[in-house]
């Protein structure tokens, strides 16, 4: 049985009660969020060395990061290097999205190097099989499709995001509405091709039955993709971005019907103003799903400072009901992440999470309080004991003059040491 219907069962799993003790939450409650799918727990029935994490409702906002080997660059060296340095800094989640080199090889090197859950995209591997042959993405058979799909699946990956809201009908519609910067996604580009060559429906789409069977057998967490997603400002909010978005509820309550966990994936590029409104909206439309956003990413003008735009727009979506935050590195827009970009991406990510986590939990606030009574003694060992980058700590307080270097600063310094010892009755 899946999570799902375990939780429907009245029953809770192991994995439920690690997530409980894990994130100090009471595992009935937990249960009762798994059992109407408001919230999903990662754990392919395959993948037998993964701590499970849960996203959704009553559980933390949580950080996926996404590497990667691409056609021009294969090195899993670097990549299994990025996904240990995402995890060191705070990601909960790993996604292959692996396009060049021996892709099963790679993902299950990857999988085997942590023990996050992994996530994949599997039509990027059927894309990559048919370029291997010396043929167009476009002459990808449904049987090729499917095959990706099971193969990850028996790997043990445990979410996988299928474009299965890229129908025949939203193809249409892209027909006779403009956009300025037309579609971003990857998997949905390559299913809207396939669409527009052939005049057939999405396979995914069109069989979601069978897709739903093989994501029970493993108890996969179907990733509902965003293929219609904005990439660019102008473009949020749009009629395709919606009317995949109504798609994906309806699919949703279709999978829940058939006992197989389900999230949506949501924007891409939305003004600063829209963003709490799309949420919303999202949750209304998918009946509470969890919500898995890129970003969002809140300004086109900025690149390679998109970490922090996502940033921005990820800790506005958390705060009104985004569950899982997909990390953005400074590369994004100009090319592939290098390891240091990884880490900057996954602390620009982690500090949008833990800015709205510490509003709902008070152990993740205490932690900010215990670092703010630390910084008004001025306890340095105690803040870097606290600090969540001990690297950057130390990097920057070597950097800082010293007393005799800079009296003025340290002057300052002592006196808020002294007018808050005075406050606190402790001068001596």
């Amino acid at each position: 049985m899946t999570q799902l219907e375990e939780a429907r069962k009245g029953i809770i799993t192991e994995e439920m009660e690690f997530i409980s003790e894990r994130e100090g939450i009471d595992a009935e409650k937990l249960r009762r969020n798994v059992a109407k799918g408001h919230t999903v727990i990662f754990r392919n029935v395959r993948h037998d060395w993964v701590k499970p994490v849960a996203v959704g409702k009553g559980v933390r906002v949580k950080v996926n990061a996404n590497i990667g080997t691409s056609r021009d660059i294969v090195d899993v060296k670097a990549e299994i290097e990025k996904a240990k340095v995402a995890v060191k800094y705070g990601a909960d989640t790993i996604m292959d999205l692996s396009t060049g080199g021996d892709l099963d090889e790679i993902r299950r090197t990857i999988m085997h190097a942590v023990d996050v859950p992994i996530g994949t995209v599997p039509i990027y591997q059927a894309a990559e099989e048919m370029l291997a042959k010396g043929k167009a993405i476009i002459e990808m058979t449904e049987e090729d499709m499917w095959k990706a799909v099971e193969k990850h699946f028996r790997d043990g990956v445990d979410y996988t995001t299928i474009h299965v809201g890229v129908t025949k009908e939203v193809v249409e519609k892209m027909k006779r509405t403009k956009r300025t910067v037309g579609m971003v996604s990857r998997g949905g580009t390559f299913l809207a091709a396939w669409i527009l060559h052939w005049g057939e429906e999405n396979p995914f789409y069109k069989d979601y039955d069978y897709l739903l069977e093989l994501a029970k057998e493993y108890d996969v967490v179907l990733s509902l993709g965003d293929g219609l997603r904005p990439g660019g400002l102008p473009d949020a909010g749009d009629e395709l971005q919606m009317a995949e978005l109504y798609t994906l509820g309806r699919l949703v309550r279709r999978a829940r019907e058939a006992g197989v966990q389900t999230m949506v994936e949501g924007p891409g590029h939305v003004p600063i103003d829209q963003i709490a409104a799309q949420v919303k909206l999202a949750k209304v439309a998918t009946d509470n799903a969890p919500f898995y956003v890129l970003g969002p990413i809140v300004t086109d003008i900025f690149p390679g400072y998109d970490h922090i735009t996502a940033a921005i727009g990820g800790a506005i979506a958390a705060l009104n009901g985004a569950d899982f935050l997909c990390y953005v590195t400074p590369a994004e827009h100009l090319g592939l992440p290098d390891v240091e970009h990884v880490r900057q991406g996954v602390i620009a990510a982690k500090i949008a999470a833990h800015a709205v986590n510490l509003t709902r939990f008070e152990a993740d606030f205490r932690k900010d309080y215990l670092m703010a009574l630390a910084r008004g003694k001025l306890n340095w060992a105690r803040q870097y004991e606290l600090s969540m980058d001990k690297e950057r700590f130390i990097e920057i307080r070597k950097e800082r003059p010293t007393k005799t270097e800079a009296c003025s600063m340290c002057g300052d310094l002592c006196a808020i040491k002294l007018i808050n010892d005075m406050l606190a009755g402790e001068r001596e």
